[in-house]
C-alpha cells in the first residue's frame, strides 16, 4: 500500500479558515436588520430571538421555507450575485404575509463547492436588502463547503422565515363572499418562477445569451431583465391590514395566477379575471409569441405581471388602490368573486 501524504481538511477542499473569515465579514452586515426582539444573531449555535407577545392575544406563529430554482444559473451566466438574496427573501416573506402575519425573522442555506468570499458576501448583500425591506432580522444561517459537489463558482440558495399574528387576525381566504373586488399588486418582471421554460426558450430556442439586445424588450441586456429580483410586499400588505379586513391574499408563485388564486378561494366561489384590467409587460409577451406558448399556459406559469393578489369587499376597493398608489405600489382593480356553480371552474378569464 503506498504511503499517505499529510492529509488535512483543506487540502481535502474545506477551508476552515476561510469561511469563519467569511461569517466575520458578514456579521457587521446582518446586524444592520436586527429587531429588537432579537437577543444573539450570526456566529452562535442557534439564533435567539424573544416573543413580544404582549400586543396579541392570541398569538400564532407562520412559518415557510422555499429557494430561488433555476434562476440561480442567471446569476451565475451574469457572474451578478448581490440581487439573488432578495429573491430568496421575497419568496418566503410573501408567503407569511399572505397570511397576515409580520415577518420576524430569517435564515439562509449556502451551498457551495468552493467558498469565494465575494461571491458569498455579494449574495448575503441581497440577502440583507431583502430583510430590511420585509422588516425582519436575519438571525442566522448555514454556510456549507461541499469540494466536486457544485460546478465553479456555482451554489444553491435555500431560506426560512417565521413570523406572528394574532388567531384572529389569520387571513385564509374563508371570508371570501360573491361581489368582493380583486386587485392585483404589479410585480417586478418574472420573479423567480418558470426559470426552466426561459432557459429553454431564450438560451437553447433562441440562442440568445444574457447580453443580448432584445429590440422588442429595449437597450436593457435580457440577462439583466431576467435578474431584477422579486418584489417584496410586506411594508404594502402589513399597512393595509391596519385599516381594512381583508378576505384572502395569494402570492402568484410557481402555478401562476390560475393555481394560486385558486388556494384561497372557498367552495362555492369562483375568481373572474378582467385581462384587460392591466397591461402584460413586454417581456411576458415576447416568451408567449417566441414559445408559441397557449395563453393557459402562460397564465398557470408566470405572474404576467401580477405578483400578489388581494380579496377584499367592494365598498373598500378605491380607497384600498389609493392607498396602495400612495405608497408607490402600482396596482389595479383585476376581477371580482362570483358564485361558483357545479361543473364551473375556479379561475374564469375574461
Amino acid at each position: 500500500m503506498h504511503s499517505i501524504k499529510k492529509l488535512d481538511y483543506k487540502k481535502a477542499g474545506v477551508d476552515i479558515n476561510a469561511s469563519n473569515s467569511f461569517v466575520e465579514s458578514i456579521k457587521k452586515m446582518a446586524s444592520t436588520t436586527l429587531r429588537s426582539e432579537t437577543i444573539s444573531g450570526i456566529g452562535g449555535f442557534g439564533g435567539l430571538f424573544s416573543l413580544h407577545t404582549y400586543s396579541f392575544s392570541n398569538p400564532v406563529l407562520v412559518a415557510s421555507t422555499d429557494g430561488v430554482g433555476t434562476k440561480l444559473k442567471i446569476a451565475f451566466l451574469m457572474n451578478t450575485h448581490n440581487t439573488i438574496g432578495i429573491d430568496l427573501v421575497a419568496m418566503c416573506v410573501n408567503d407569511i404575509v399572505s397570511h397576515g402575519a409580520e415577518p420576524l425573522f430569517f435564515l439562509d442555506y449556502f451551498a457551495t463547492g468552493k467558498l469565494i468570499s465575494e461571491i458569498g458576501i455579494n449574495i448575503i448583500e441581497g440577502i440583507v436588502a431583502g430583510c430590511k425591506e420585509a422588516g425582519c432580522s436575519l438571525l442566522g444561517g448555514e454556510t456549507a463547503e461541499m469540494p466536486f459537489f457544485y460546478k465553479e463558482k456555482e451554489y444553491d440558495l435555500s431560506g426560512f422565515a417565521v413570523g406572528i399574528v394574532d388567531r384572529d387576525a389569520i387571513i385564509d381566504g374563508s371570508i371570501i363572499t360573491v361581489g368582493d373586488r380583486i386587485i392585483g399588486l404589479a410585480s417586478n418582471g418574472i420573479h423567480a418562477n418558470g426559470f426552466s421554460l426561459v432557459r429553454k426558450l431564450l438560451f437553447e430556442d433562441l440562442k440568445l445569451n444574457v447580453s443580448s439586445i432584445v429590440p422588442e424588450l429595449g437597450q436593457t441586456p435580457i440577462g439583466e431583465i431576467l435578474l431584477k429580483p422579486t418584489k417584496i410586499y410586506v411594508k404594502s400588505i402589513l399597512n393595509l391590514r391596519r385599516d381594512f379586513n381583508i378576505s384572502g391574499i395569494a402570492h402568484i408563485t410557481g402555478g401562476g395566477l390560475i393555481e394560486n388564486i385558486s388556494r384561497i378561494l372557498p367552495k362555492g366561489c369562483s375568481a373572474e379575471i378582467r385581462k384587460d384590467s392591466w397591461e402584460i409587460p413586454t417581456i411576458f409577451k415576447f416568451i408567449q409569441e417566441k414559445g408559441n406558448i397557449d395563453e393557459k399556459e402562460m397564465f398557470r406559469t408566470f405572474n404576467l405581471g401580477i405578483g400578489m393578489v388581494i380579496v377584499i369587499k367592494n365598498e373598500d376597493a378605491q380607497e384600498i388602490v389609493d392607498r396602495l398608489k400612495g405608497m408607490n405600489q402600482e396596482c389595479f382593480i383585476i376581477g371580482e368573486i362570483t358564485k361558483r356553480g357545479n361543473g364551473d371552474q375556479s379561475i374564469r378569464f375574461i
